[in-house]
């Protein structure tokens, strides 16, 4: 009875990859991106002991030390100036000089030409640390910002590190410190790419993965992209949700939140750069509720999944994304 389980079981997993333009293997690796998988990371980064991961801070530098550890686990070849690190210091042009590391990862492609073209999937792991005084909860954990995209990088890292052969082209994974005082991580990282901007086709960047609440609309089973507009990865990206069981959220709020992560300084640079999320908004943003355990994990799974083969297709694709230029800017409705 067991052995007819697992053949059927199989059978079943070969079909749906089939039906779903994705082969058996790739299929494999990505079921390996699981709620428990993404509620492990993200209740270790947003935990008190890291007091909001602020740039800078110790618990920013914990952080860091986790995803660097988990790159190592996966078996990723680091990719920063000093292993799986690049520190940098910047002067942000509203603000004040910031200094931390990036923390990044690579997953050489397959293909003798292809290698040398990179998609950047990024995150920020920092965020606003700590009341200095008061009674009460004093942390903001940032679960859902941006913990949840972290998590998000990590999973997809580690779930396309057990393909073989590898995707066609490079895979960059880059986790940016300061991105709340200012983008400070994703700015220095364009002033000193790891990989350089020429041959960088895409930038997918992760944020707010796990909340599905905002102004009392329920966004269980949606994805969103910001800027969507502005290239043809929407297509992409709509097609994949699909895959996944999930529609994709046709919001105009897109444009008006493109402006505020770390796509931007490389949609600056002429480089098809998007954020994808679920919620612009949802209650606990920048609170110090933004706890662990009020994110929705399955459907972050299926989000995370989402994100993992929008990759996968723009590295195994002989096209690369096309760019029709930086969104105009829009109130926010």
């Amino acid at each position: 009875m067991k052995r007819r389980l697992f053949f059927a079981a199989a059978a079943g997993a070969l079909l749906f990859a089939a039906q779903n333009g994705l082969s058996p293997a790739q299929q494999a690796a990505l079921d390996n991106i699981t709620a428990n998988a993404l509620r492990g990371h993200v209740s270790f980064l947003a935990s008190d002991l890291l007091e909001g991961r602020a740039t800078p801070s110790r618990g920013l530098d914990i952080a860091a030390e986790y995803i660097a550890s988990q790159f190592r686990r996966a078996g990723l070849a680091p990719a920063g100036t000093d292993g799986y690190f690049q520190p940098g210091r910047i002067k942000l042009p509203k603000g004040p000089e910031v200094s931390g590391k990036n923390v990044a990862a690579v997953i050489r492609g397959s293909d003798p030409v292809l290698r040398e073209t990179y998609i950047l999937v990024s995150a920020h792991y920092d965020h606003v640390g700590m009341l200095p005084a008061g009674d009460g909860d004093r942390i903001f954990n940032g679960a859902n910002d941006n913990a949840s995209g972290t998590a998000g990088v990590l999973e997809i890292a580690a779930a396309l590190q057990r393909l073989e052969p590898k995707p066609r082209r490079s895979i960059l994974f880059v986790l940016f410190f300061g991105e709340e005082l200012g983008l400070a991580g994703s700015r220095y990282y364009v002033e000193a790419p790891l990989a350089p901007l020429k041959r960088t086709i895409l930038n997918l960047n992760l944020e707010q993965l796990g909340r599905t609440e905002e102004n009392g609309r329920n966004l269980t089973g949606t994805v969103r992209l910001t800027g969507q507009n502005a290239s043809d990865v929407r297509k992409t990206v709509e097609l994949a949700a699909r895959w996944h069981g999930l529609r994709y959220d046709d919001t105009p709020n897109g444009d008006h939140y493109f402006r505020f992560s770390d796509n931007l300084p490389f949609a600056e640079k002429g480089i098809p750069a998007h954020t994808l999320l679920v919620a612009f908004q949802y209650p606990e943003y920048h609170e110090t509720s933004d706890h662990w355990d009020r994110l929705d994990y399955e459907n972050m799974a299926a989000v995370v999944k989402t994100a993992a083969t929008v990759v996968l297709l723009a590295a195994d694709s002989d096209k690369v994304p096309q760019w029709f230029g930086m969104p105009a800017p829009t109130p926010k409705r």
